[in-house]
């Protein structure tokens, strides 16, 4: 087989895959391969997901059932964001948070940390409520919120079996409204980063490291009363069009702006479901920095701007909630994420990001699990405390090492003792 990754950055070594159609063929191509890892919608860009064998849960019916007395709505893992929002919005209900697209399938999204943006809001992991997963024997082990190692087993990064069932929270139905501001001077952003970052529900600065910042995207529920219109940003002038966080694509691929209302799921994404999200032609990393140390470490990246601006299209600065679940980045404190979408080189990025980590390693910066950075495994060990657990966990969950491969031992368990 030659199948790729969404952005054609890596290429699958594997030789079989698998698309089962019914959970009981999962079942049985699980227990059966010695090496196996599950590929959802392939929006990593590294080997996270690649092993020997692979099985895609993308033939699975959606099975999307919304339980509207318990908060709830459980689905098939391979169902994407979009997919999954389309329905919710007939029930009436909605997700308290997306990602920057709707592109992702849930259970990938999940098991990465993967998140959006709000000083209150938590990554996309924190709204599980249960789930249910295929172990390395064939055995389903199922488990809700608050029972034992559940949190050790919502951010599973593919270690401990390859999950079936997923349930999320959900709430009522909302509708959002995003306004973008533009050249936002660094001084501003320094003075006040508390108050622009808690100007909306969920708010994104984007910066190609220039004299100013490029753009604010602030987006804010809609409430009962009218709109209160911001004349500026701390300075950054309210754009007159719609825009697109990334320079020269088009922004009709990015979700309406200029404050007119709509759904939650067409609203709290910057890219639209039906295009091209990003540049496409693109390598991701992001680091999580601990929220008190924001402002140095933007700092500190910023001085790094000769040398990485030539490889970018675009940086998101952007806040995270803490939250309670062992290998989430955001674990145990609140966090800012510092996204880059580089251009498609490689070699390049991979010098670049030995100053990146370089310059955010005194900030005890955790990567994002889905995207390219270079950290090992004893480079991540001190920064979750959680990690011997999670090791533990993975050895009962499968003790025969199915779900291992080399990007786990690179990064996760390369340096267990």
């Amino acid at each position: 087989m030659s199948e790729r990754n969404w952005a054609g950055t890596h290429t699958y070594r594997a030789t079989a895959l698998h698309r089962p159609s019914t959970f009981e063929q999962v079942r049985e191509i699980v227990a059966a391969a010695p090496r196996i890892r599950v590929l959802g919608s392939r929006h990593a860009f590294t080997d996270i997901a690649d092993s020997a064998e692979l099985v895609s849960l993308e033939a699975l019916a959606p099975d999307i059932e919304v339980d509207r007395a318990a908060g709830t709505v459980t689905c098939s893992p391979n169902v994407p964001y979009g997919d999954l929002a389309a329905t919710l919005e007939t029930a009436g209900v909605a997700l308290h948070n997306l990602a920057s697209l709707p592109h992702i399938s849930v259970a990938g999204a999940v098991a990465t940390a993967t998140h959006g943006s709000g000083d209150s809001g938590g990554n996309l992991a924190t709204a599980v409520a249960g789930l249910q997963l295929v172990t390395s024997s064939g055995e389903v082990v199922a488990a809700s919120r608050g029972e034992p190692d559940f949190d050790g087993l919502v951010v599973g990064l593919g270690a401990l079996g390859a999950v079936t069932r997923i349930t999320l929270d959900v709430e009522p139905a909302y509708e959002v409204r995003q306004r973008v501001f533009e050249r936002l001077e660094w001084d501003s952003l320094f003075g006040h980063f508390d108050e622009i970052t808690s100007a909306g529900y969920s708010v994104s600065v984007f910066t190609t490291w220039g004299p100013t910042i490029d753009q604010v995207w602030v987006k804010s529920r809609v409430e009962d009363v009218p709109e209160r219109r911001r004349a500026d940003l701390f300075g950054a002038a309210p754009a007159a069009e719609q825009v697109n966080p990334v320079e020269g694509m088009d922004p009709r691929n990015a979700t309406l702006q200029l404050g007119v209302p709509g759904p939650w799921w067409d609203r709290l994404p910057h890219f639209r479901m039906g295009f091209t999200p990003s540049h496409g032609e693109e390598i991701q990393s992001e680091y999580l920095v601990p929220r008190r140390h924001a402002v140095e470490a933007i700092q500190a990246v910023r001085a790094l701007a000769p040398a990485v601006r030539p490889l970018l299209f675009v940086c998101e600065i952007r806040t995270m909630a803490a939250d309670g679940l062992w290998m989430s980045p955001q674990y145990g404190q609140d966090t800012i994420g510092i996204h880059f979408t580089w251009h498609r080189d490689p070699a390049a990025v991979r010098d670049a990001l030995v100053d990146v980590e370089a310059a955010l390693a005194p900030f005890s910066a955790r990567p994002h699990w889905g995207k390219l950075f270079l950290l090992d495994a004893a480079a991540i060990a001190p920064l979750y405390e959680r990690l011997p657990d999670f090791r533990r966990l993975a050895e009962r969950m499968d003790p025969r090492g199915a779900f291992r491969n080399e990007w786990l031992e690179r990064h996760l368990f390369g340096a267990a003792a």
